[in-house]
């Protein structure tokens, strides 16, 4: 009975979803050739220019090709950015395991995870939409359906806006936890307002600021079941806090020249590649102690304990071998950091699951 109404719960919301994406198609008259909002201004983002804004003949052929595509739901689904929601779920999900101690309510957790999920998805809508100008200048964003004008600036304001509260709604009433709910807002307003908005475009801080901001599922997912902010939803919190520079860091210099020409004040375009490593040397060092502590206070057990010492020093080795390369070597080296980075997070939050401490 527990697996039918789950089947169909997730059926709802998906409808839901589905039903809300048209219509909001529909009232904005998204369609090939009435799409276009300030189209002057992403034109003017010349391919390669040094500029800026040199006018249209310059603009690269396969851009205009792309704004010329109509609308897809596709282009919905790629404005969430999938890959941060599905990694942040998992530590949303590790989270909440933790805290749950294998005590585990399956409605309250699909409620909290779909709640998370829709409040991150808010999240990243939002930073698209005051991102649309920036990413029309780095390769890597050009293509998207904002900054290429296949979507208008307005539908994609409030399509993040509407997840964003939706998620809060379903944390409040589906997961039934102020606290979470308090969490889920307070990190959906550091990434919207403080990052985005603000930091990102002025400071080399902005990495330590998104970090607090990104730190914030696990404890959304942690909090959902402890209600309280205890020594376990601080120290989850520090793990996520401490492995976001480094990560981040490492595709800053792999794609350095890209953020320098789109104006973002990145630590290695404004610090260099030699203090951003010193920087994430740092990070990664703290990070040991820290898993090291979610065993020694009962949370976790010592299999993630081995784990989290093997691969923490590991990414230690790497990044301190990091210092040697320069040139194209630095750039493997970066992308290789990336990766390990993604993996680390992978198999922590497996473990952390797999040997969390059961309630005795």
């Amino acid at each position: 009975m527990t697996t039918g109404c789950t089947s169909l719960s997730n059926g709802v919301w998906v409808g839901m979803m589905n039903v809300f994406i048209i219509q909001l198609v529909r009232k904005f008259n998204i369609e090939e050739g009435n799409y276009v909002e300030n189209q002057a201004s992403y034109e003017s983002v010349s391919n390669g220019s040094s500029q800026g804004s040199v006018g249209t003949e310059s603009i690269d052929a396969s851009h205009k090709q792309s704004s010329a595509e109509p609308v897809t739901l596709k282009d919905f689904y790629r404005l969430v950015k999938p890959g941060i929601i599905y990694s942040n779920l998992m530590t949303a999900f590790a989270g909440y395991w933790v805290a749950a101690r294998w005590d585990v309510s399956w409605t309250h957790l699909i409620m909290t995870m779909l709640g998370t999920a829709l409040v991150m998805a808010g999240g990243t809508v939002l930073n698209n939409y005051l991102d649309r100008e920036m990413d029309a200048k780095m390769e890597r964003t050009q293509n998207r359906a904002l900054p290429s004008g296949r979507l208008s600036a307005n539908v994609v304001l409030w399509y993040g806006i509407i997840l964003g509260t939706i998620g809060l709604g379903v944390l409040y009433f589906g997961a039934n936890s102020p606290l979470a709910t308090l969490i889920g807002l307070l990190g959906l307003f550091l990434y919207v307002w403080l990052y985005t908005a603000w930091f990102k475009r002025t400071s080399v801080w902005s990495t330590f600021v998104g970090a607090f901001s990104g730190a914030t599922p696990p404890v959304i997912g942690y909090c959902a079941v402890s209600g309280t902010v205890d020594l376990g939803a601080i120290l989850i919190f520090a793990f996520l806090f401490l492995w976001q520079p480094p990560h981040f860091w490492a595709l800053g210099i792999r794609r350095m020249e890209e953020y320098r020409a789109a104006g973002f004040p990145l630590l290695p375009v404004v610090k260099g590649s030699f203090v951003t490593k010193i920087s994430m040397v740092r990070y990664v060092v703290l990070l040991v102690p820290v898993t090291v502590m979610l065993t020694a206070y009962g949370y976790v057990g010592y299999l993630f304990l081995i784990g989290s010492t093997i691969l923490g020093l590991i990414w230690m080795f790497m990044s301190v071998k990091g210092f040697k390369a320069t040139g194209e070597a630095e750039v493997v080296w970066a992308k290789r950091m990336f990766l390990f980075s993604i993996m680390y997070l992978t198999l922590l939050s497996i473990l952390m699951v797999v040997d969390t401490v059961k309630i005795s």
